[in-house]
């Protein structure tokens, strides 16, 4: 029988999603390691299933210091569960910054990465030139952004386009083009929202295209900037990769 997970998390303490291995050893601490121990604690400690303990598979990987309010999990198992206690239990063992919201049955077809249609992401920063003591880790802009130039810039990446200026060198799939669906920008007091979904994203993607826009804006460049970076193919055109703590996963689509 096949589960799907809602799981949210704040990524700062974890060395990102997907459990790590070194000479066949797990390293590191990953949001996949602690739902994989939860999961085999409360299903059956020696569960197995085609002769090996639960595993789970995710809508895609995020890295270290990336949240996530809708990642999508599936698992294998040949116990029923009931959902309502399930939850509530995974929650009471989960870390305080990791958490399920929902869990059903879903068809044995169905696969959290390869069924996804739609990934989006939401890239959160503060636009005030003075610190404040709850800020936190969000990346703060001294200089004030023009959030209409900025959402011009962005209508550049709606479609489908190769998007090798925005990989970093961590890109494994060997095709770099993506559809974009949605791309815009909104200020609510002094926090700048970036809001992308497409139909998938290579490594870093979403944070180089923060980081190109904060150069267009930091520069004063012209917003065609970002259409010759995106036509560029060349990642040394764009802009730095911001940091990871203002980026979350908000939602998969299916």
């Amino acid at each position: 029988m096949r589960y799907a997970l809602d799981v949210q998390y704040r990524g700062k303490n974890y060395d990102g999603s997907q459990i790590q291995f070194e000479a066949g050893k797990e390293v590191g601490n990953t949001i996949q390691g602690e739902l994989e121990k939860v999961l085999c604690t409360l299903i059956e400690s020696k569960a197995q299933i085609n002769n090996r303990p639960i595993k789970t598979i995710f809508s895609g990987r995020t890295d270290k210091g990336v949240n996530a309010l809708g990642q999508v999990v599936h698992f294998d198992t040949h116990k029923e569960i009931v959902a309502s206690k399930f939850i509530y239990q995974m929650n009471e063992i989960l870390p305080d910054d990791i958490s399920v919201s929902n869990l059903r049955i879903v068809p044995d077809s169905f696969h959290a990465q390869k069924s996804a249609k739609a990934r989006y992401y939401r890239y959160e920063l503060i636009n005030r030139r003075y610190k404040q003591a709850f800020d936190g880790d969000i990346l703060r802009v001294k200089y004030e952004l023009d959030i209409e130039r900025m959402q011009t810039a962005l209508n550049f990446l709606l479609g489908e386009h190769d998007f090798s200026s925005f990989k970093s060198s961590g890109t494994l799939n060997p095709s770099k083009v993506c559809f974009i669906s949605r791309a815009d920008v909104e200020k609510q007091g002094d926090r700048v929202f970036i809001h992308i979904e497409g139909n998938r994203f290579l490594y870093n993607m979403v944070r180089t295209i923060v980081g190109t826009l904060l150069e267009i804006e930091g520069h004063k460049l012209p917003v065609e900037h970002m259409k010759n970076v995106l036509e560029a193919c060349d990642r040394r055109k764009a802009g730095q990769t911001v940091s990871p703590y203002g980026l979350t996963l908000v939602k998969v689509k299916y």
